[in-house]
């Protein structure tokens, strides 16, 4: 077991199961369709919270319908990799940057960016993200369509 995993069960693999499918599931149900007790549920909760398995609820929003239709992927080349810290403190400050990773491969970070419209995402480019200090470059995917957007369901995973 790898040092910052932790050991779960069944219960609580289906509790978060439920609950990464609808985080608005009550207590009650949950524990009706796990066959348990809503105070086993209560606990289990607290102690993923605990432990920092689950660290807030997010909400999902349908960006293109408030205005904002274009989502792209930026490849973002660091000038050296000891710069990743202060480059990712930088991106954090840029309200249109919804993610990013350190990668391996090409790309120092892979970044989504969300925009109103092209001409949003050149001014977030240029003006915003190409000037943080430690960027040499960077290359801009632009997404025609999202097919997939879910959570990790891992009683549906086969190990």
């Amino acid at each position: 077991m790898k040092n910052s995993e932790v050991k779960l069960d069944k219960t609580d693999h289906g509790i978060l199961s439920i609950l990464m499918v609808d985080a608005k599931t009550p207590y009650a149900e949950i524990s009706s369709r796990l066959s348990v007790s809503t105070g086993t549920v209560h606990a289990r909760l607290k102690k993923m919270i605990d432990l920092g398995i689950i660290h807030g609820t997010h909400l999902s929003v349908d960006y293109k319908r408030i205005g904002f239709d274009v989502t792209a992927f930026l490849g973002i080349y660091l000038e050296t990799s000891d710069l990743y810290s202060t480059v990712s403190s930088e991106l954090k400050r840029i309200p249109e940057v919804v993610s990013a990773h350190y990668t391996t491969g090409v790309y120092s970070i892979f970044a989504k960016v969300v925009c109103r419209d092209t001409e949003h995402l050149r001014k977030v480019l240029s003006n915003s993200i190409q000037s943080v200090t430690g960027i040499q470059r960077t290359e801009t995917f632009i997404s025609l369509h999202e097919s997939i957007s879910r959570p990790l369901i891992i009683d549906d995973i086969k190990l």
